[in-house]
Formats: structure tokens, sequence, C-alpha cells
């Protein structure tokens, strides 16, 4: 019994002094770290510990695994005075490692993903209101001064530059009263953003429908536990301004809340309107941030004082304290997918987080994604896992756009040579630039031309690092050069063909937003035009003013790409002329189509916001194709089931045979069928195996040894290695082998098993992507 006690006794005295820190690096298994005597620490502590002969932080995950040699064992160095990550936080980070099969440590790494964040802030000069102030100076004080005075009525001190923009007021009014002794300085440390929202402020006035699925979600919200809704509603028609009523909602409850946005473009728009109701500026989370400002926003949520954050995928692995509701804004959207590091998609893993933890999750589309629409439709075609709350129409009375097919077969509408713009679009133009309206000429490819060609001996001008034709870029070194999208290596025009020496040989082949903006400059040249591109923008602020200038009428004819397609509302916009709507259905992708639709309607969404009535001229060489049919159908979205007051969808009706559900939910009720007889996502599993090396020989034997050994039964069958479509990037070259499983079978385990089973040379990657979105 004594030896017993005594057994008992040292393991306890292991287990106080030894604990399991998980580091951000690519390892599977917490390391164990003597705690320095005198140290109190805990489970989920943020640690600095030594890694290889450098100090890394990492977190308490556990209890010592004891199977090292004491010896051995080596000290922490500190503990961070933070508020521990939570376990919800810890058990997500092991579940995505799992699923990804990725080392436990890379996920934890993007949960770290400021190095400088544990280092202690540097205090600033602040203000605050003195007690003791005279209040009689008040009848002294002018207007600005008096406003920068009700700044101060929480009491809570400011850097000069808050303090100035609360009041309106510029930085020198708020000196002058501490000269006068109404304010003292104070030394401060940045404020963590979105502290205090206010969920009591006013909210938007909503119409009928608006208001029953905003009461909806908030009893989603107050219910406290898993959820997952889709709010579904055309584009147009307020989805956000509902969705903030839930976000009020937990905010009411002290909850913290995430918003994922698709793209960084979205966020000054959105920022405007969460200001208007929330009162304070949002929490930013992504990667246009400099560090000062993510290092404050990554405490901030981390302790739990930064209530909102907006961001872009990776915001879901910030380590929130109590994180009570994420809204997935479009939902539907490719963005949402890591393709490198850490493969994931946001969108799944924003749902797992939420049942994990057990708080709803809200996902928003005008346009839903297939393996959504699987979880909202019943069965036979779906599940019903997700409830569907639906807003049928635009807000304030405002009318979905006409829209119509050009087919571009025809001899009437084929433009003059190397011109783009129907004739049909031109006349469109000429009428609403003559009333005064916008028109956005819509072509989602950046650059002048996507291939140049020469015209002596057919060469074409590729990139030499990838498998990739060279876009041409008329602003690039100044007088045009070109440029690979994949890896951004770029050259001079050359004035000489590589290939068989031929001068001035070299034509532009299709069209880029560029060329439509020469097009339309030489069509209009009295119109104001601007060309809008994610490399033409410029930076956050030089964007923002573009988009306002937009806004405002200081533009005629806007040429853009996939960032003007959704999330912006241009009142005075009524013609969209989408320059090359097949321009998605090439390649073969799986889902190719719903992505096609999925931009094409959002784009056409753009039209006809406010009063004035917006048409879509989609220029096609497959007018026919059910994608243009239902989209020119004009019913683009399910109507409410009759007698539905809430905006919910009535579960009962499947996509086939209600007679109101049409344009949209047919084409995706046709796409599904397709889907579900190929044996593809979302009726089975799909997981991507990359191999990648810069030696092409020892690429092909690991590609070779994975396929001899591929796993091989009942509900599993693996394709290739064959050469990725992209057989070469970044100077890298790529096999890929496909695996595609029954929905009941362990993926993961099997794929995991099988690949660890292959011995690989460290110069050679092999990469995992579970339920991949590309194929590329």
């Amino acid at each position: 019994m004594l030896m017993m006690s005594q057994q008992e006794e040292m393991f306890q005295e292991k287990e106080k002094s030894c604990m399991a820190v998980l580091v951000p690096y690519p390892v599977d298994k917490a390391y164990d770290y003597a705690v320095p005597e005198g140290e109190d620490v805990a489970v989920g502590d943020y640690v600095l510990v030594p890694l290889g002969g450098r100090e890394v932080t990492g977190v308490v995950w556990g209890v010592a695994a004891g199977d090292v040699d004491p010896a051995k064992v080596k000290a922490m160095h500190a503990r961070h005075s933070l508020t521990p990550m939570t376990q919800e936080m810890r058990d997500f980070v092991e579940w995505v490692a799992e699923y990804t099969v990725t080392p436990l440590g890379s996920v934890l790494k993007m949960a770290l993903s400021v190095g400088d964040a544990f280092t202690p802030p540097k205090p600033q000069v602040g203000y605050r209101r003195l007690e003791c102030w005279n209040v009689g100076m008040l009848e002294k004080l002018s207007d600005k001064q008096r406003a920068v005075v009700e700044v101060f009525s929480d009491n809570v001190p400011r850097i000069a530059a808050e303090i100035a923009r609360e009041a309106e007021v510029s930085a020198g009014v708020v000196k002058t009263l501490a000269g006068k002794g109404v304010l003292e300085q104070v030394e401060i440390f940045n404020p963590a953003p979105c502290k205090k929202p206010d969920p009591f402020r006013e909210g938007f006035d909503l119409s009928e429908e608006q208001d029953a699925v905003a009461e909806r979600l908030k009893e989603i919200v107050k219910a406290d536990v898993y959820a997952a809704a889709l709010l579904d509603g055309v584009t147009g028609a307020g989805k956000t301004e509902v969705y903030f009523e839930a976000v009020a909602q937990a905010l009411k409850k002290g909850r913290q809340v995430l918003i994922l946005l698709p793209e960084i473009a979205l966020s000054n728009t959105f920022t405007k309107r969460f200001v208007s109701r929330f009162g304070c500026q949002p929490a930013l989370w992504h990667s246009g941030l400099s560090k000062g400002a993510r290092k404050v926003t990554w405490r901030g949520v981390a302790n739990g004082s930064s209530k909102v954050v907006i961001g872009a995928r990776s915001a879901l692995f910030l380590p929130y304290q109590d994180l009570g509701l994420i809204v997935v804004d479009e939902e539907h959207d490719s963005a949402y997918k890591q393709e490198d590091g850490v493969i994931y998609h946001a969108r799944d893993m924003a749902v797992v987080r939420a049942a994990k933890a057990g708080f709803p999750v809200v996902l928003v589309s005008a346009t839903p994604s297939l393996e959504t629409m699987q979880n909202v439709w019943p069965k036979p075609l779906g599940n019903g896992r997700y409830e569907h709350l639906v807003l049928p129409a635009r807000f304030g009375g405002a009318q979905m756009p006409s829209i119509e097919a050009v087919d571009m077969r025809e001899r009437e509408q084929k433009p003059d040579a190397q011109h783009f713009i129907s004739p049909a679009l031109k006349e469109a133009m000429k009428e609403r630039l003559a009333r005064g309206e916008q028109v956005l000429l819509f072509l989602n490819r950046r650059g002048y031309a996507p291939l140049t060609i020469c015209r002596s001996c057919g060469h074409r001008m590729d990139c030499p690092r990838c498998t990739a034709w060279l876009v041409e870029h008329k602003g690039l070194y100044g007088s045009g050069g070109l440029q690979c999208h994949h890896c951004g290596f770029s050259m001079r025009m050359p004035t000489t063909c590589p290939e068989c020496g031929d001068t001035d040989s070299f034509a532009a082949c299709g069209p880029g937003v560029e060329r439509v903006y020469e097009e339309a400059q030489a069509y209009f040249p009295d119109a104001k035009i601007m060309m809008l591109a994610s490399d033409s923008a410029g930076d956050q602020d030089e964007l923002k003013k573009m988009l306002e200038e937009i806004r405002e009428g200081g533009v005629d004819i806007i040429v853009g790409t996939q960032i003007i397609a959704k999330g912006h509302h241009f009142p005075n916009l009524t013609l969209v002329g989408v320059i090359d709507a097949d321009l998605g259905l090439n390649g073969g992708e799986l889902r190719a189509a719903e992505r096609t639709y999925q931009l094409l309607h959002q784009v056409a969404g753009r039209a006809g916001r406010a009063e004035k009535p917006g048409h879509v001229m989609l220029q096609s060489f497959m007018p026919d194709h059910r994608i243009m049919k239902a989209l020119v159908s004009q019913s683009c979205h399910p109507e409410q089931s009759e007698g539905s007051k809430s905006g919910k969808k009535d579960p009962s009706a499947s996509p086939q045979d209600d007679n109101k559900v049409v344009g949209r939910d047919q084409f995706l009720a046709v796409e599904a069928g397709e889907r579900e007889a190929a044996h593809m996502p979302p009726f089975s599993r799909l997981v991507g195996i990359i191999i990648a090396g810069r030696d092409e020989k020892q690429v092909v034997e690991i590609a070779n040894a994975l396929g001899r050994t591929a796993p091989r039964g009942d509900g599993v069958q693996v394709l290739g290695p064959a050469p990725a479509p992209f057989a070469r990037l970044r100077g890298k070259f790529r096999y890929r082998l496909l695996v595609q499983a029954d929905k009941k079978i362990h993926v993961q385990k099997t794929v995991k098993a099988w690949v660890d089973g292959v011995k690989c040379p460290s110069s050679v990657r092999v990469y995992i992507d579970i339920d991949p979105q590309s194929f590329f």
C-alpha cells in the first residue's frame, strides 16, 4: 500500500511539474515541458518555450505524456499574460487537423498568426476628462469643444485621433481642452476595436417580409443552441440589414460575433452599414491590414474585448473567448476555399465550429451552393438539416432587372473585327447614357489580352514557370508587358518572336478588361469611364474612393471584373453588359456550370437596385444553355410558398414539384440530378492528392508509387495518377490522383494510411485536399 501511495504522489508531482505544449509547426503531438518553479500554468495558457535552438510561443495542450526522460525535459521560459485559449477552440483545432489530414501544429499556426501579438503593447498618449473640472465652464465652451466633452460620457480614455473622429472635430480641439484643464493626458494602450457596439441602437426600417425573417433569426440566437439557417434572398433584398438583427441579439447576450466575407473589397461598403447600425467600427481581419492593426485585433479577440469581427476566411481561426454567432455572407463564393497550407473550406468549417460549440450559424446568399441547398431541401433530394429563410423580393419596391441573351452567332450581332461589344449592347449603352444612367461592362478577365501569338509561326508566349499563357497588360513596364497570373512572372513585350525571330509579329488574342475599356473609350469618347479590377484598384483607400465616385454618379461607364460583381449598391446603374457570358463554362470543371450561374446572377443583380428599372444583356454563343435560360426566365429565385408569412420555405415542396420554384432552383435540381448520377459531390466524397516538386522524375516516381498502392474496395475508386491541368506551377511539376468514395466511408483515415505508406523525399510534397473545389 505504501509503495502504491508513493507512486501516486510521484505521478501527481509529475502532473504538476510538466505540461504538454503544442507548437505552431507541422507536428502531430504536443511536447513535454517543465513548468518553472513557482509558475502557475494551466491548460490553454500561451507559453514561451525553447524549440531547436529558438524560442517559440505555443499553447499548453494538456498534461505531459511522461514518455520523455525527465533529465531531457526542457523548461518553459515564460507564460504570456493573456486569457487562455478556450477548450472549444482547442477542440476545433483538433477537429480541423483530423478532417483535413493536416498536422495539428499547422492548424494551431493559423490561430497564432500574429507573431508579435504576445509582446505587451506600448502605451500611447491619451486623454480623459478630469473628475474635478468646473462644470460651469460648459457654457463657455464652443460647440466643437462641447462635442468633445460629450464623447467622455462613458469615462473611457481615448487617443486624440479617436476623440476627434467621434466628435467630428480636429485633434487641435482636443489639445485645447487639455490646456484649459478639462482633459488630462494619460498613458493608454491601443484600444481593442469594436469594444462597445450598441445593439440597442435603432435599426433599419424593415419591410414586413424582412421583419418576419429577422424575428426568426433572433429566436434562433436566443435559443443559444446550435442551429444552421440559410438566409436566401434575391440581390437587393436587404439580407445584410436582416442578419444585423441577429448580430444585435447575440451582442445583447454579451457574445462575440464573426461575420465572414469572401473578399476584402466588400468590407468598405459593409463597414459603413455596420457603423450606421451599431455606432462603432467593426474589428477587421484580412491580409491587407498592417502588422500593428492585426496585433491589436488579435489581442482584442483573444481577451474577449472585441465583440464583432468582419473578416476573410482566416478570421475563423482567431482565438475567440465567447463566440456566439457566425454569419457566412456570400456562402457560395469559391474564395472561402483555402488552396494551400492547411487546405480547408471556411464555410464548412464555420458550420462545424458552431456545431461543436453549440451556437447558431447563418449562411447568406442570393445563389446558394448546391452543397448548401442539399442541406436545405427535404428528402429524397436533400437532408433538410438547415432552416430555409427566404426574401423573395427586392427592398423598397425595386424590381429585379430584365435579362436577355444576345446571340453572338447571329450575323447582325457580330462586332467589328478585334471588337467585342455587340451592336445591340452598344445601342443600349447609348440609350442609357443619354438618360444620364450608368452602365457596367463585365468581363471576368484581367489585363488586355489573355494570349499573345506570333502571326508568322504561331508561337504562343507562355510562362517559363507555369503551364499557363502570359497575359498582356498595357500598363506593365510603362508601355506594355506580359504577366503570369499564377506565379507573378512578368517580362517586357518582346520585339521579336523567340521562335522564328520575326519582328513586330505579335497579335493580341481575345479580350481582357483593359481591351474592353479601350473599346468603350473609342465608342463613347465624352463619357467618364472607370476600369475596376484587382490589379488596377490600388490599395483599400483608393478602392474605397473609386467605389464612392461610382455611387455618387461621377462615372458613366464601369468596366470591371469579379471585384465589382457583388456586394455593391449603385443606385443609378441600370444596364449591365456581360461581354463573354460563356467564359466560365470552359475547362470541364465539376462546378463550372454552377459557378457561372452564380457569377452571372450576382453581376446581373447590380442593375436596377433603386427606383429606375434595370436591364442585363448576356453576350453568349450558347444562348440555349440551361444557365442562360434560367437567368433569362427572370424567375431566378424561389417564391414564397402560399400561406407562408415568415419567409420560411415550405419544407414539403421539392424543386421538382413546386411550380412556383422556377429558374434558379430548376437549374440546381438538374445539376443535382447529374451529380448524383455521376456519383459526384454532394452525393459522394472526393479527395485530391497533389504531388509537387522541382524534379519531374521524382514527382512521377512518387505519383506512380501512390498509384500502385492505392486503396481498392467497395465504395472507393482512385483515378490517376496523371499530370495536373496545371502540370507546372511556380516552377514545380505537379501530378494528381483523385479519390472518389461513398459518403459512409471514413475517407480521411483511408487516405492518411495510404499516403503515409509511401516514403517521400523531402524535395517532393504530397498535398491532401479533402472536398476539392477545383482540379487545377
